[in-house]
């Protein structure tokens, strides 16, 4: 553990070079082994955003709805002999 710490400190520059390294060395293995997570992971992204684009275009379809139904009445009420509230 006090590696680590000495190492973020700045303290130890042998074994942050050791860590560079291993990490380029074991980069070539990983990647090629990520390539499959990350295509899955895109690809619920994009199924999720196009839900949400749906049901955001149906929530603006409901809202329109009703605000013509308000409008409407609204336009009931100025009439004369119209009742309000009915």
């Amino acid at each position: 553990m006090a590696l680590f710490e000495d190492l973020f400190k700045g303290g130890n520059i042998v074994a942050g070079l050791a860590i560079g390294i291993g990490a380029a060395v074991v980069a070539p293995a990983i990647i090629p082994a990520l390539r499959p997570v990350a295509k899955s992971v895109i690809k619920a992204g994009l199924i999720a955003y196009d839900q949400a684009r749906v049901a955001l275009a149906e929530l603006n379809e409901h809202t329109g709805d009703i605000m013509a139904e308000a409008r409407a009445e609204l336009a009931e009420v100025g009439k004369p002999g119209s009742h309000p509230g009915a």
